[in-house]
């Protein structure tokens, strides 16, 4: 690949090109919104002059109500050997491709699993990829010049190539990213009108559930509007949980000792099934999740101090697994969560006591 044309310089497409021009790719920038593609290319991500003739591979980048016309547009102009997009549904637009009359041969659908609460080329980067899953959804029409092209774009960004069927992706993704985000913003949208009291009182497990609830609410409508039928009936299924847990609550303020025995195995039913789930999760390199144990030591909110407890942690020997912060309300201070190998705990909570660290365990 020697030429790109990025159309659509938000974050996933700025970051692609970012990737592709830090690889040697001449990379050309289209946007509708031409102040966009000049901030995409005042960041290196390539040039936002028109490509004199038909490019390697052009990488559609839109929202996933214009993917298909933007495509067949682009296609229709020979504007390059090579399509693709990197919209989060992949089922719609080649139904909608195949209703245009578009030939399929030279088009790829797929989907990099990454992102950032934050949008635009301002938000974007040329590691945004690495490491993460990249979906491939090729047919038996599908030119192997343009597989290869494609897998030559997700080497670049340093993804991880899977091959999935396009229906197949959309139900997954409807699990796994389109259901959490309604989800997450269904429990801070709880926060909204809540006593500043109870807000202040938020820890941890707030912050993670609601994270990915800072997200864009008009990126979500264009996701959501191309998948509705897999997330609702995920959300349907949510739904019945909801209402046999909020029965098995009901149940447990009963006088009836029976009745109270019944709702506390209906909560410890929806627990059990949620420990299950949450086990296949993949853990650290893609493997089954591991079991850590926590080091927790109380941190200042001061410049270096998080770079002096991971040295202190190196000095000990220990790889630090993973990692979390939970900030204290008011205090210049927070508590830092460093997750290791169950055997590495006594030698790190010794080392970063005689470095002076006021470790809580």
């Amino acid at each position: 690949m020697r030429t790109a044309l990025v159309i659509g310089t938000g974050l996933i497409g700025t970051s692609a090109a970012l990737a592709l021009a830090a690889r040697g790719v001449h990379v050309h920038l289209r946007d509708h919104d031409p102040a966009q593609a000049r901030t995409a290319a005042a960041r290196g991500a390539g040039t936002d002059q028109e490509p004199d003739g038909p490019v390697d591979l052009a990488v559609v980048a839109v929202p996933p109500a214009h993917v298909a016309t933007t495509l067949a547009e682009a296609i229709r102009s020979g504007t390059a050997r090579a399509y693709l997009d990197v919209a989060s549904v992949k089922g719609g637009p080649r139904r909608e491709l195949e209703a245009l009359g578009c030939d399929l041969s030279r088009y790829l659908g797929t989907h990099p699993m990454a992102g950032r609460e934050r949008s635009g080329p301002m938000a974007a980067g040329a590691d945004l990829f690495e490491g993460r899953p990249w979906v491939l959804t090729p047919t038996h029409e599908t030119d192997t010049e343009v597989l290869n092209l494609a897998l030559e774009l997700v080497a670049h960004c340093r993804a991880v190539p899977v091959v999935m069927d396009a229906d197949a992706h959309d139900r997954a993704v409807a699990l796994v990213s389109h259901t959490p985000q309604l989800l997450s913003s269904l429990v801070a949208a709880r926060l909204q009108d809540a006593d500043e009291t109870a807000v202040r009182l938020c820890g941890q497990g707030v912050r993670d559930v609601t994270r990915i609830a800072a997200s864009d609410p008009r990126m979500w409508i264009d996701i959501l509007s191309a998948n509705p039928g897999p997330v609702a009936d995920i959300l349907a299924a949510v739904a019945a949980d909801l209402d046999g847990t909020v029965r098995a609550l009901r149940a447990l303020e009963s006088a009836d000792e029976a009745k109270r025995g019944e709702g506390a195995e209906g909560i410890e039913d929806v627990l059990r099934r949620g420990n299950a789930g949450r086990s296949r999760v993949p853990g650290k390199h893609g493997a089954a999740p591991a079991v850590y144990e926590t080091v927790t030591v109380l941190i200042g909110d001061q410049p270096g101090e998080l770079a002096r407890i991971f040295a202190d942690a190196g000095r000990a020997g220990v790889n630090i697994e993973d990692v979390r912060i939970e900030h204290a309300t008011g205090q210049q201070a927070g508590l830092i969560q460093l997750m290791v190998e169950p055997g590495a705990v006594a030698g790190l909570a010794a080392t970063l006591r005689d470095r002076g660290w006021s470790v809580r365990q």
